[in-house]
């Protein structure tokens, strides 16, 4: 068994992995933005958690806002950008299966 503490920093860390899966955090700041068109993890799944903080996520053609406590599923291949609100951070727990980093 292992076990880790999540502690977002800012950026992106992998926290740790297996060879099936992997979990890591994301800290985007006010109004940043990651991903975009060519953005997408061919052979993995991410699930994305918010912890904390609001904004917003387009996975291929649709776009959702994000709020504290929603679990997004962007599905292999699907191209995808994450925006922190103007407001403040956008921190999210990622998880990938099989690892994407």
């Amino acid at each position: 068994m292992r076990t880790y503490t999540i502690m977002p920093e800012n950026g992106f860390h992998v926290l740790g992995k297996s060879d099936r899966s992997e979990a890591a955090t994301m800290v985007l700041e006010a109004g940043e933005t990651t991903g975009g068109a060519d953005n997408r993890h061919s052979g993995s799944d991410q699930w994305l958690y918010v912890l904390q903080g609001s904004g917003e996520a387009t996975v291929g053609d649709a776009s959702v806002g994000l709020t504290p406590g929603m679990l997004l599923l962007i599905e292999a291949g699907e191209t995808h950008q994450v925006s922190a609100s103007p407001d403040g951070p956008l921190q999210t727990l990622n998880f990938y299966a099989p690892p994407a980093y």
